[in-house]
């Protein structure tokens, strides 16, 4: 199938967010009310959760809010307060060379995927990443130089929290070096099990393991994949060659220094690179990120696309991407 991937640049949130939010907004709204609208947070639950961890970022989300329409169940989804639950796949790792350079594979159902990068200023903060729910991020960085990415910590429990994208987003309107990004994702609650790395221009960095039922570690972890401390779902870890995955990466950097770009490539290879797409974890791109340089790359076996954090330059690519089996059937 044909993933036809965007670029877009708006510094205010402005007709460009809002023709996004009214072409996206169906396929979302199914999505979040697959359980029923009475199993999601009423609006002033949402708001309070809002006010209470991020109010920060509440003026930005009430500016969202109107440019949707100002209904009730879009300003709920988008509050990211107790969404449904999500799994994803994904491997990241920082480069152990002296640059600050953070590489990231996207597991995830194409099918599911916004294929947007998005460059804003809102509230004074330049943000560019891969965009999630409409305004959360799955990876991104900040013109403070601070780069962040998820991947799925491998854990059941759901729990009382938010959706980790929105988390990413805030740390990046918000937060400037790897500490005070540490310092936020250990007391904003997830609702489900994340495991978030962090790096900052000075080459600082951090992995949060994030769950709603226990306190988040800060660990030294320069590798993340698809379980936490210990395999806690033996069935996932399986099907995700989670630890597999953790151990090529380790290895590699237990030896010596590889070129930046051996070690980037890896990721577009097996075992990192993930050809699961039936099962909804195949691998939909490698994001690069360059925080002293600002710059953030996506890439495919046959491509790649560049970004500059000061001249971002909007656009489109289509990229050929295999098709999930249950829709070729």
């Amino acid at each position: 199938m044909d993933l036809w991937w965007r670029a877009i640049s708006e510094a205010e949130p402005g007709p460009k967010w809002a023709g996004l939010f009214a072409e996206l907004w169906p396929a979302y709204k199914a999505w979040w009310l697959r359980e029923g609208a009475d199993a999601r947070p009423t609006y002033l639950e949402s708001l309070r959760a809002l006010e209470t961890h991020m109010p920060e970022i509440v003026p930005l989300y009430e500016r969202l809010c109107d440019l949707a329409g100002g209904g009730d169940l879009a300003a709920r989804f988008l509050s990211f307060y107790r969404p449904p639950p999500y799994l994803s796949g994904c491997s990241q790792a920082i480069w152990p060379g002296k640059a600050p350079v953070l590489v990231r594979n996207y597991d995830y159902d194409p099918r599911a995927f916004e294929c947007v990068v998005l460059h804003s200023s809102w509230q004074g903060r330049k943000v560019m990443g891969t965009s999630d729910g409409l305004w959360g991020l799955v990876d991104g960085m900040n013109d403070a130089g601070l780069a962040v990415s998820l991947t799925f910590g491998g854990r059941r429990v759901v729990g009382d929290g938010f959706g980790v994208p929105l988390i990413l987003r805030y740390v990046l309107q918000t937060c400037a070096t790897t500490e005070e990004a540490g310092k936020a994702l250990a007391r904003i609650p997830t609702h489900m099990s994340y495991n978030v790395t962090v790096l900052d221009r000075k080459r600082h960095f951090l992995t949060a393991f994030m769950a709603p039922d226990r306190p988040a570690v800060l660990t030294h972890a320069a590798v993340a994949t698809n379980h936490q401390e210990k395999v806690e779902w033996d069935a996932h870890a399986r099907m995700t060659a989670s630890v597999e995955r953790e151990r090529f990466l380790l290895q590699r950097l237990t030896l010596h220094v590889e070129p930046e770009e051996k070690f980037i490539a890896a990721f577009l290879r097996p075992p990192l690179y993930s050809t699961a797409f039936e099962r909804g974890f195949g691998t939909l791109y490698t994001a690069v990120y360059r925080p002293r340089k600002g710059e953030m790359e996506l890439r495919w076996p046959r491509g790649a696309w560049s970004f500059d954090m000061k001249n971002f330059a909007e656009g489109t690519r289509c990229i050929a991407t295999p098709e999930p089996q249950s829709r070729v059937s």
